[in-house]
């Protein structure tokens, strides 16, 4: 027999009873019934029943081993009474009568519990991650994670494509976010840069007649925490492909998406075919670029009917600025007073001056509005909005007023905030959609410029001559994004391949072309010699996982992760240098300024 185990603690069945085997792994917790000892003994496969009589051998071993020891059990399987089969374990038809105990490894008092998961405090967790890990959830959770990657690759291969990788140690790039330095030894005074994304030698590959390239791509980007990032390192499936449409990339790439969704969605419905908003619209619907589809509710702008009403405050703004829009956020079943003073209690909590609202009820066989919006507006003009909006008695609406460009986003946490107080939303699916025709510039308030709305290596709607002739805030981009409930997943662009586009496109936001040739050169030198129209694609790993795990943050889909102030808890990283160290680098640290 084996040394250690003849079976994992997850495959003994009722076929196994009356075998004698042998198995390993952790002590997950200890039980005195009657003074008959039971052992759940636990490994990466799943757990066993051991039970240890008083008349048995083991039963002295099993009276000292506590929670996580490691330990050795050989034993006869036995069934289970009927009325004791556990429907929710693997091996719940059986238990292990124990003959021997072997204690390979005790374990010191726990810094943390792993049986029940209960909360803990996270600085806990992050230093005794081996420990985390060995909860139940967690280590399904990072199992999982390495299932959806091979899926990833999988279909990422039945569909043509090929996995190359691409260098970690490269060129510092001044556009996005800061970036990690690497010093050079044998080059003192210069530095190496992790990248924040395979974007350049994606598309050099594409230059060098690879066609369909994809990489599961290590990220590096030294950038404050996010909810929906964390500090440090990230994976995204990343793509690209050759002599394609953006379209030919949505087909492709879309069956992917989906298919791996409905793969791990254990059951619950994913969009089949996802839908495409424009940049613009969404805003304006949704008040967001990544929307909650889950959320039926959408915003409509309902001007006319304010302009020259009796609701002074709204129809002053509107003969004062031809700018100004009033949005509906339609609630339908919102319709009392009582919710629509709550919503209007957190619009205040928010930082805005209030939510004005309207809400219908019945009343002597017709529906009515209420509200001291709908006594100033007037019923004729009260009713034009509910017929707009397809409300009805026992419905309510809310209003935003000003710049879209300066409320949208508040407008769009208003439309979520209802629809989660009302229980509108289905949560229990995954509703994934596009979001394209994203604007190219965008005008830097901060530095009175225009500048890059989002990747400046995106090929301009319109080309050469939209560079040159049209209103620059007017030009799209072939750029999109891919959303999944609420969360950006993947992010995309047809590049631009053309090196006079390039450079054009950067004299725009200031840059000359020797800064082009400078800051790009690698990729400027190739469009010179033969680039074919290309473009694809990056999905962020860590957030698919998250979404299809549940997770409500990153750390619970990730091995070890740092913490929020960009510290890795459990290897003590970051650390100081030696002094030798340092000299081999040429490097003298400067401490930062103190501020006042």
């Amino acid at each position: 027999m084996h040394r250690y185990r003849s079976h994992t603690c997850a495959a003994l069945r009722k076929s196994d009873v009356g075998s004698n085997v042998r198995i390993s792994g952790w002590v997950h917790r200890v039980r005195d019934h009657g003074g008959v000892l039971f052992v759940d003994l636990r490994d990466h496969y799943g757990m066993t029943q051991v039970v240890c009589d008083p008349d048995s051998p083991a039963f002295k071993s099993a009276e000292i081993v506590r929670g996580e020891w490691v330990i050795r059990i050989d034993g006869t399987v036995k069934a289970r009474s009927e009325d004791t089969v556990n429907k929710n374990m693997a091996t719940g038809e059986i238990e292990l009568y124990a003959r021997e105990i072997e204690v390979l490894s005790a374990a010191k008092e726990l810094p943390l519990p792993v049986f029940g998961e209960p909360e803990y405090p996270e600085d806990v967790r992050l230093k005794y991650r081996f420990l985390d890990l060995r909860r139940e959830t967690l280590h399904k959770n990072i199992v999982k994670r390495t299932q959806i990657i091979a899926a990833m690759r999988r279909e990422m291969t039945i569909g043509g494509f090929t996995e190359y990788s691409t260098p970690i140690l490269t060129a510092s790039s001044p556009e996005g976010a800061r970036d990690f330095l690497v010093p050079s030894r044998i080059h003192p005074g210069k530095f190496f840069a992790l990248p924040q994304a395979p974007q350049q030698y994606k598309q050099l590959m594409m230059v060098a007649g690879f066609d369909r390239y994809f990489q599961i791509a290590p990220c590096f980007r030294d950038e404050d925490p996010r909810a929906d990032r964390l500090p440090g390192e990230f994976y995204q499936l990343d793509l690209e492909m050759s002599f394609v449409t953006q379209e030919e990339v949505w087909e492709t790439m879309e069956p992917v998406m989906r298919g791996i969704f409905e793969e791990f969605a254990d059951g619950k419905p994913v969009t089949q075919e996802f839908p495409r908003i424009p940049y613009d619209v969404a805003l304006r619907k949704y008040g967001s670029d990544k929307p909650d589809l889950r959320n039926p509710i959408e915003m409509e702008a309902v001007t006319e009917h304010f302009a020259g009403s009796g609701f002074k405050v709204f129809a002053g703004m509107i003969a004062s600025n031809p700018k100004v829009e009033i949005w509906a956020i339609p609630a339908k079943t919102g319709g009392s007073r009582a919710f629509c003073d709550r919503m209007n209690a957190w619009a205040q909590s928010q930082g805005q001056p209030g939510l004005g609202y309207i809400f219908w009820k019945e009343e002597d066989g017709k529906v009515a509005g209420s509200g001291p919006l709908a006594k100033n507006i007037g019923e004729e003009r009260t009713e034009a909005v509910r017929t707009q909006l397809g409300l009805e008695a026992g419905d309510a609406c809310f209003f935003v007023a000003g710049e879209p460009e300066k409320f949208y986003k508040f407008a769009g946490e208003a439309r979520n905030r209802a629809a989660d107080e009302l229980g509108l939303s289905n949560k229990d699916q995954f509703a994934l959609c596009w979001i394209v025709d994203f604007p190219f510039f965008e005008y830097n308030e901060d530095e009175k410029k225009i500048d890059f709305a989002h990747n400046p290596f995106s090929m301009p709607q319109g080309g050469l001559d939209a560079l040159e002739n049209q209103d620059p805030l007017t030009i799209k981009a072939y750029q999109y994004d891919m959303v999944c409930n609420g969360f950006e997943i993947a992010s995309g662009s047809i590049r631009n391949q053309l090196p006079e586009v390039m450079v054009k496109a950067f004299e725009m936001v200031g840059l000359s072309q020797q800064d082009v040739e400078d800051r790009f050169g690698g990729l400027y030198r190739a469009f010179q010699y033969g680039a074919p129209p290309h473009g694809g694609m990056a999905a962020g790993v860590d957030r698919v996982v998250m979404l299809l795990t549940g997770a409500k943050n990153l750390r619970e889909i990730t091995l070890f992760p740092m913490n929020q102030q960009a510290q890795d808890l459990l290897m003590g990283a970051p650390s100081e240098a030696s002094p030798t160290q340092l000299r081999e680098l040429a490097i003298r640290p400067i401490p930062p300024v103190k501020k006042d």
